[in-house]
């Protein structure tokens, strides 16, 4: 059991059956009255915010969250395959359940599946990929504003702006959380 005294950023929490993930919280100590403790609260399963007041003697469970590695394995259709690399266990999950979180992973890549009492609901990509650019307009000779960007089409399908040297062929880094190009490997 965890105190609203004690909340800290990241904690998971259930409250009323529901876990939620700290993003934000405060020490509130108003001139006249009692101590509360202010806080921002994200709902993992289907990701809504929410905002919360406690009194800091309050307690709730901390929740546990499951990081397991997981294979990437291929989508049919609309459902995408998972193993795990250790007991060869397969997993299905649907389209509707990934979202876009696959959006820079190939197959056979690794990825963490976030799990609460055996029940998967979410998947976190690595933070860097490294892909191959299948499709770009060549950059012009002598076109070279400070910050110019075009569009480029990965391996795996997705659409990430890069600068004007990167040619089709080339193998970029990009980081999964903002879809930014950050370097050519």
């Amino acid at each position: 059991m965890v105190s609203a005294g004690d909340f800290r950023n990241g904690l998971t929490v259930e409250i009323e059956g529901i876990v939620y993930q700290i993003i934000e919280f405060q020490h509130v100590k108003p001139g006249k009255g009692a101590a509360f403790v202010r806080t921002k609260l994200k709902d993992i399963k289907n990701g809504g915010v929410v905002e919360k007041t406690f009194r800091p003697t309050e307690k709730y469970p901390q929740a546990h969250i499951d990081r397991n590695d997981m294979q990437y394995l291929y989508n049919d259709g609309d459902l995408y395959y998972f193993m795990n690399t250790e007991t060869y266990d397969q997993i299905a999950m649907s389209k509707d359940d990934i979202g876009d979180t696959l959006t820079f992973v190939k197959e056979n890549e690794m990825v963490k599946m976030l799990s609460h009492k055996g029940q998967v609901f979410a998947i976190e990509p690595p933070l860097f990929v490294e892909l191959v650019v299948t499709d770009t307009e060549p950059g012009f000779k002598g076109d070279t504003a400070t910050g110019a960007s075009k569009p480029a089409v990965v391996e795996t399908g997705a659409t990430v702006y890069v600068p004007l040297f990167v040619e089709q062929g080339d193998t970029i880094s990009i980081d999964t959380r903002t879809g930014e190009y950050m370097k050519r490997v």
